[in-house]
């Protein structure tokens, strides 16, 4: 059936040796733009609201979010290592599952990848107001945010969330080599703020705040690792550079494992200190800056003024490196047909995918400008977890049809690890709200009309031996 039809791991690699992608991504790189992925909006914004909803406990939710995003890392981890081709986990599906589940998983997420990106540069407009207004300097009211996201306010676009899209559209635009150096850079001032907090934050801390450790039990620790889940959204976002990486074999399982446990650390660090020296309960009072709050509590105001710096590079990075792995999926799927195959062309001179990056860059630089950010929000987890599960069912797949496909990375305790993600993700699913589960059938039934319309004719798949067309 035509609907299923999977592309060959000899096609696969042949696209491979075929794409004019540099190959300049070093393992370093890779667990640079992890950390870069996932340490961000999760770590500044989300432990507030978390701590009341789990308490001193939140540390505890990373820990199970961790676990639960670990399972899926693992079948992330070998895929990768065994097929180096762009596009993640939609590429992964095509290879085991078939078209029509590669389509609709690619079709969610670009809503996961683009829609983060806008919901992050949404979230650093606002740490960049507010560092600016600290300096007595204010945007006029209409752009400071989308219609509606202030109640009683006359706000008319987010002008700083666009803006910031548009540059990180025009870095990627230009070559993963530059935009790896920015990241990079970034990463690592990212990493010196959270460490320093973390020690100068650690002599202030009263173990009396952690008492009682979970006063809402068990059910506010997994209510907060539903939440948290968020926080580790990105790291998948690795898997999406496989074609431009120098030794895929080794360093993609190291850059989305080691990146994986690097912010987990991290995460449960921040999460400590933070409730040892602010009692939970008054997170409620300022739930957006948990962290700079914190800092503000002992009297260190410049180190906190520091930390909103560093929560302004530490989105940034997200906003990039979420960019990137969305361009990187749509080039794969233009690629492969089921999108106009000319958003495939890459640009003469910074071998990029260059209008693709450009139309989808503008797109969601719109979106994070018009649409609020708690809207935004609702729509990514959903997204997220699908991709695990398909991924995790999908690494079975592929043990039982390529038993002997050389793999520089094996996913321990196949098929029992795989299905505890898909367990982990089900059940993490089901505590998503009605508008999300709406939402989100409404996007997969626009993603099949568009594939029974347009991609099921003019995939590559299903054109004759030499054809050209798209």
């Amino acid at each position: 059936m035509d609907l299923f039809r999977v592309k060959t791991i000899d096609s696969m690699m042949e696209q491979r040796r075929q794409a004019g992608l540099r190959k300049s991504l070093s393992t370093f790189d890779l667990i640079m733009l992890g950390v870069g992925a996932v340490v961000g909006s999760g770590i500044f914004i989300l432990t507030g609201a978390g701590s009341l909803i789990a308490g001193p406990a939140l540390s505890l939710s990373f820990v199970l979010a961790a676990v639960a995003c670990f399972f899926s890392a693992l079948s992330y981890a070998e895929f990768s290592s065994s097929l180096p081709v762009s596009g993640s986990v939609y590429t992964y599906v095509y290879a085991t599952l078939g078209e029509l589940p590669a389509w609709l998983i690619g079709w969610i997420l670009i809503l996961e990848f683009g829609l983060a990106a806008s919901a992050v540069a949404a979230g650093w407009s606002g740490y960049l107001q507010s560092l600016i207004a600290s300096l007595g300097m204010h945007l006029p009211e209409a752009l400071r945010a989308a219609p509606g996201a202030i109640p009683g306010r006359d706000t008319l676009f987010n002008l700083p969330a666009f803006l910031v899209l548009f540059a990180v559209t025009a870095l990627l635009s230009v070559g993963i080599r530059e935009s790896k150096r920015v990241n990079n850079i970034m990463v690592l001032i990212k990493i010196a703020v959270i460490v320093l907090f973390i020690a100068a934050g650690a002599m202030h801390v009263r173990t009396e705040n952690w008492t009682p450790y979970m006063p809402y039990g068990m059910s506010g620790v997994f209510a907060g690792a539903a939440l948290m889940f968020y926080a580790f959204i990105g790291f998948d976002a690795v898997a999406s550079s496989a074609e431009e990486v120098r030794n895929p074999q080794r360093s993609l399982p190291l850059g989305i494992l080691g990146s994986l446990l690097i912010c987990a650390v991290l995460y449960v660090l921040v999460t400590l200190v933070m409730t040892g020296i602010v009692p939970y309960r008054d997170f409620a009072a300022d739930p957006d800056h948990p962290v700079s709050l914190a800092l503000q509590r002992t009297g260190q105001m410049g180190l906190a003024g520091v930390v909103d710096i560093g929560a302004i590079l530490g989105m940034t990075t997200v906003i990039l490196v979420m960019s990137y792995g969305l361009t990187r999926i749509l080039y794969a799927m233009a690629r492969d047909g089921l999108l106009p195959r000319r958003l495939s062309v890459l640009h003469p001179r910074f071998a990029t995918p260059f209008s693709l990056t450009w139309s989808v860059g503008l797109v969601f630089a719109l979106i994070a400008g018009l649409v609020p950010l708690a809207v935004l929000a609702e729509l990514i987890n959903i997204g997220t977890l699908t991709a695990f599960s398909l991924i995790s069912l999908a690494v079975i797949v592929l043990r039982k049809t390529q038993p002997d496909l050389p793999r520089g990375f094996r996913c321990p305790g196949v098929p029992f690890v795989p299905l505890a993600a898909v367990a982990c993700c089900v059940f993490l699913i089901a505590h998503l709200n009605r508008f999300t589960w709406v939402a989100f059938s409404l996007w997969v039934l626009v993603g099949l009309a568009v594939y029974f319309l347009y991609s099921r004719r003019h995939a590559v798949l299903a054109q004759p031996a030499g054809s050209t067309e798209g």
